[in-house]
């Protein structure tokens, strides 16, 4: 008999006494964990903290951001996972280079999937308050049910053949070890973090698309360490060209008895049209005054007409990495 894989996506199940990775029945509301993990909250004071989401006014304190999980599956899955991450996240740069690809993968798609599941809540408890149908567009339900599948490679043998689903890349930050600086974005599954020393930025279904996209800026920082708002930046690339792919990520599935393996599918532009529809520097600008809040830099500051937006990472004249001590923002 194949191996059975849990898809909450099918009825749009998210029950509090529905274990959110494996579908099993809980015994008791009470069986759930943080989906930021505790070391996280404790380690940077988080737990009173308020967390936005994305439903439109909706925030919730981190301590509050929690999924249901069988105690088994915390103690034997996902506690032995954090402490490894959080081994080698305290260590820094030298030591998160060294975690398995697939290994940090599940790491972050533990964490992304753990908002967006308090998100889709939150999106039907309303939707069940004005007495309508809580749905979701083919495409969203499609690409959630995609990154659940992936994330179930914790709880069943599971092979990713061929290239990988997801791109992720880590660079030297100069972080101090006070700092968790978190983003996500759930509709495209866009991952950032930096801290201690060291920044990871993922996208999480992309084929490697976006990877090889910006291939060349990753070979130009090379073993830099970056200031931070150079990663923000280079943030701002990834979560841009990942907006610019012209493809959707899709997957043979083959469930056999003793392991799933899962062969990502090549992507393929539309007809006419390239795999990365056109950098627009206007859009890109506004990418980046997100990125750069921090600093107070807006939109007329990062790009006048006709010049491209202004970069703190390459040099308009040599194309090379701008030094990062020669940046005088704040960190």
């Amino acid at each position: 008999m194949s191996i059975q894989l849990y898809d909450p996506f099918e009825n749009l199940i998210f029950e509090p006494k529905t274990c959110y990775l494996t579908g099993q029945a809980l015994n008791s509301t009470e069986e759930q964990i943080s989906v930021f993990p505790e070391w996280v909250l404790d380690r940077y004071s988080l737990r009173d903290k308020t967390f936005k989401m994305l439903e439109e006014g909706s925030s919730v304190k981190y301590k509050e951001l929690k999924v249901p999980c069988s105690g088994a599956i915390k103690e034997n899955v996902l506690n032995p996972l954090e402490e490894e991450i959080e081994k080698a996240f305290a260590a820094g740069y030298e030591e998160v280079v060294k975690i398995p690809e697939e290994r940090l993968f599940q790491w972050i798609a533990k964490l992304v999937y753990g908002i967006l599941y308090e998100d889709l809540n939150i999106a039907k408890r309303k939707m069940t308050l004005k007495g309508e149908r809580f749905t979701l567009s083919p495409f969203l339900q499609g690409r959630f049910r995609k990154l659940h599948l992936m994330l179930q490679s914790l709880v069943v043998p599971m092979e990713f053949e061929g290239v990988k689903p997801w791109t992720i890349r880590i660079v030297k930050v100069k972080y101090s070890k006070d700092v968790f600086n978190y983003k996500d974005e759930t509709n495209n599954l866009n991952f950032s973090l930096g801290m201690n020393g060291f920044g990871i930025v993922a996208c999480l279904q992309d084929n490697g698309a976006v990877g090889i996209n910006q291939d060349g800026i990753i070979r130009k920082i090379g073993d830099k360490t970056l200031h931070p708002a150079q990663f923000e930046e280079l943030c701002g690339r990834f979560i841009y060209a990942n907006y610019l792919l012209n493809s959707y990520a899709d997957y043979n599935v083959q469930a056999m008895e003793e392991k799933v393996i899962i062969e990502p599918i090549p992507l393929t532009a539309p007809p006419n049209k390239s795999l990365f529809a056109q950098w627009d520097d206007n859009m890109f600008g506004q990418v980046l005054a997100t990125y750069w809040k921090p600093w107070g830099l807006t939109i007329d500051q990062i790009i006048a007409f006709p010049n491209p937006p202004i970069s703190y990472l390459e040099s308009e004249y040599s194309n090379e990495i701008i030094e990062p001590d020669s940046i005088s923002l704040p960190y």
